[in-house]
């Protein structure tokens, strides 16, 4: 079952995303319990402990995956026990997902990251900004997108090296 949900594919980008750095400081926004439990109920996922200690494990699994520091064997922890039970229905068969309790959040996620691998390989990755530590899903059909946001880091790297171009000296 490869096919992604919009709503893991989002859950999956959002958690990615929760440790930004923002004026030049790294944040993480799953730091605090409360935040953790406000951003799993966000996202539909139950907002207990054991969720969220799964999703920062997760979170950092999946980072080193999509920067290309680590193995998929290295998520495998969060999907055992995770299977697919089919239900015969009117025009055929439908799909229920058995998730493990305490790390469903986490299954969802890693899912996602397979299903993005297998069905759009390449358009998970980190922003090309360095210093900015955000991920995209490039939906573009010319899979060109480079910065998690052209307003933000796209606008940045393209002001700094037309700023870098103008300060060399010219030939002639």
């Amino acid at each position: 079952m490869s096919k992604i949900d919009e709503a893991d594919e989002t859950l999956l980008l959002d958690l990615l995303n929760t440790t930004p750095v923002v004026d030049g400081v790294q944040r993480d926004d799953l730091g605090a319990v409360e935040a953790a439990r406000k951003w799993l109920t966000a996202h539909g996922q139950p907002p207990t402990e054991g969720e969220w200690r799964a999703l920062l494990d997760a979170r950092r699994a999946l980072q080193r995956l999509v920067r290309g520091d680590g193995s998929a064997s290295s998520v495998a922890r969060f999907v055992d026990g995770v299977s697919y039970r089919p239900s015969i229905v009117d025009d055929g068969i439908t799909w229920t997902l058995d998730l493990p309790g305490g790390r469903s959040a986490a299954a969802r996620a890693v899912l996602a990251w397979d299903a993005l691998r297998v069905s759009s390989p390449g358009r998970l990755r980190p922003c090309a900004n360095q210093e900015c530590r955000r991920f995209l899903v490039d939906h573009s059909k010319s899979n060109s997108a480079r910065w998690c946001s052209m307003a933000i880091c796209g606008n940045r790297m393209k002001a700094r090296r037309h700023y870098e171009r103008s300060r060399r000296p010219q030939a002639g």
